[in-house]
Order: structure tokens, then sequence, then C-alpha cells
């Protein structure tokens, strides 16, 4: 038996309880970290060849002094007159689409709006977003600065889908040198080999020799290698519509419609003779798929385009005829375009007077097609 002196035992007796004191610390800590883990934002990853078309047109009293979009005309058949009665959807309750969103008739101004937006989509797996722009000053564009700035702190990217409001190439061009002036530098513009990639919706309204002028490299406004070169993806609508993209000097196309059948370039069972075109011109093909499609509040004649959604089933057929073509990107139509009920934003059970608005009870789940999206969007290599 070993013999220690007193002072000897003091020491001993005073490690220990300083070795215990520290491993309690250590403990604590961990403790503190696992906790803090638990309670931080989840971060989910994304998919940047997964683009969704989003609509920043929204606006209420409010935040916007009117409503913008929430109201809507019922708009007139484009030939049958019997369907051609005056009518307006005032907002508030009684909104232009066929679903009510979960959020209410929000502002897409709204910072608070426009980060729980950028938080959805960023859990739906989508990595970039497509806005909808109308032009410089337009009121679609006052917001696309917060858009950037936010979808940078989750590690997303914003697209531009120019509307079609310009009427000549030369006025198309001076609208690009806007947009590079405005956003050009900052970090969340969506780029592919340091050039923006921007969608042109209904680029079909301009002649192929009128588009040459700013995208063909000899053109008399020609962008090409210029600060204002870019990705230019054309809209591919009705059947001769690929030989007018290609002459026209676009980058490549896409379908946009997530009715199945509308038109030719949204008809799945030609996506696929669409991808060997697109292969054999060096150009990018971007299907796109939607969860289903009704527009019937603003559009009463229009029955015959509405896609049910049928728990999802819509929505993962079309998708999937996306991935067999193996698309450069596949776009999914959308997040929340409310007016034609293609939305994947989450909606609610809703009544207006005698209306009852679609939802998503079938599925018992307002969030089904976040969820839905993040599974479908996972399949995408």
């Amino acid at each position: 038996m070993n013999v220690y002196s007193i002072s000897t035992l003091q020491k001993i007796k005073s490690f220990t309880i300083n070795r215990m004191f520290k491993l309690r610390i250590i403990f604590i800590l961990l403790i503190a970290v696992f906790f803090s883990n638990c309670i931080q934002e989840p971060k989910s990853s994304v998919n940047y060849k997964a683009h969704t078309f989003y609509y920043n047109w929204y606006g209420n009293p409010e935040k916007d002094g009117k409503y913008y979009h929430w109201e809507h005309d019922i708009l007139p058949h484009w030939s049958d007159t019997t369907w051609n009665n005056a009518g307006k959807l005032t907002g508030k309750g009684n909104i232009g689409a066929n679903y009510f969103p979960e959020l209410g008739t929000y502002s897409s101004n709204d910072p608070e709006l426009i980060k729980k937006h950028i938080q959805m989509i960023q859990q739906s797996g989508i990595g970039v977003l497509v806005i909808t722009w109308w032009g410089k000053n337009s009121y679609e564009d006052k917001s696309i600065k917060t858009y950037l700035n936010i979808a940078k702190n989750y590690n997303l990217k914003i697209a531009i889908h120019i509307e079609p409001f310009y009427k000549t190439a030369e006025e198309f061009k001076t609208q690009l040198e806007y947009l590079n002036t405005q956003y050009g530098n900052h970090p969340a513009l969506y780029k592919v080999n340091n050039k923006p990639f921007i969608y042109v919706y209904d680029s079909y309204k301009l002649e192929a020799s009128e588009w040459q002028k700013v995208l063909n490299p000899k053109g008399e406004f020609s962008i090409r290698n210029t600060n204002l070169d870019a990705i230019f993806i054309g809209l591919w609508v009705e059947k001769n519509h690929g030989n007018l993209i290609k002459e026209s000097g676009f980058d490549g196309f896409y379908t946009y419609f997530a009715s199945d059948g509308f038109v030719y370039g949204s008809t799945s069972k030609n996506w696929k003779s669409m991808s060997v075109f697109a292969e054999k011109n060096q150009l990018l093909f971007i299907p796109c798929a939607g969860p289903g499609y009704i527009d019937t509040r603003i559009r009463p004649w229009n029955n015959g385009n509405t896609k049910p959604r049928s728990k999802g089933l819509y929505y993962e057929n079309m998708f999937k005829a996306a991935l067999e073509t193996n698309p450069n990107y596949i776009g999914i139509t959308s997040f929340n375009e409310w007016h034609e009920g293609t939305q994947i934003e989450p909606s609610i059970s809703k009544k207006y007077k005698d209306y009852k608005y679609e939802d998503f009870s079938e599925t018992n789940d307002n969030w089904f097609y976040i969820k839905k999206t993040k599974e479908l969007v996972n399949k995408l290599e």
C-alpha cells in the first residue's frame, strides 16, 4: 500500500475535480452543439437542371395600393362570341384562379413573402427560378433585385423570362442592356459558361429575319460576343417552330405549357423527336412538366384543356416523359401561375359565396406538390 503525504492527496483531489469540471464543460458544449443543429434551418440540396417558372406580378392594396393579378377579367373566347360576356373577378376572396393560395392574396414585393417562396423552392429541390419580366421599370421589374439578394442566401439562382412586350429586335437589345446594367453582375443570376440564361416567351411573334439582327453574329444589332451575349431559349409551340428557332439563332428551346396535348410543343409524345432535332442542330432542349392545368375561372370556355392532377399521377407521367428524352434541363410549369392552375405552391380549401375553390384535399396535404417535386427532381441527373 502506497502512502501519500497530505499535500500529494490534495493535488490528486484538485486534479480530479479539475478534470471532472472540464469533462462537464465539454459535455455541456456537445449538448449545445447538438441542439443548435436541431433548430438550424435545414440545408437542402438543389438541382440547377430543374427550373421553375415563377410569377412576381401579384400585388395587394396593403403593400401596393391595389390588387395586381389577384383581380382578373373573365376573358372572352377568341372566336365564339357566345362566351364574350363581360365579367371581372375582384380580388381578395374572389380571385382569378381555380385554387386559393395558402399564403393568401400576397404581394410579390413583400420581402417576407419572397423569403417564404424561396424556402419552399429550396425544399422542392429546384435550383433555378425563371422569373417573368415585362421590361424596364415595369411592375415586375422593381422586385427583381430583392429576389436575387434573397436567393443568394439560399444558394438558388434566378433566370429571366422575357415576356413579349418588345416589338423589334433593336428594342429587345435595348432591354438586354438594361438587364445587364442592373443585374448582370449579381452572383445569384443564373449563368452557364459565364453567360446569363434567358427564356424568351412567345419568341415566334418575331420573324426569323428580325431575330437574326441580334442573335446572328453578323446581325445589324448583334449581341453575340459582346457583354450582352447570353444563352437564349425560344418557345416551341407549333410543329414548324423548330426550324424557326434554328434560323432565328436561338441556343435552344422550351415547351412551357403544362397541358399535355394543348399544342405540338407541349405534347409529350412529340418530345423524343424534338430531342433528336435539338441534338442534330446543337440546340438545348427543355421539356416542361406540370402538376395539372385548370383556368376556367378566367377562361370558362376552356374546359377542353383542363388536366386533373390525379393525386400527383399526371405530374409523374409528364415528368417521366421529360426524363426519357435525357434533357439538358427540365422546366416545371409552374411554381405560382395561379391563373392557369399549374402551381406547386401550397393551396387551401376555401369558398367564396357559391364558388368552392379546387384544393389538394385528395392528398390530405397542402404541401403535397412541394414534396412531390422534390421526389421527381431527385430523379434528374
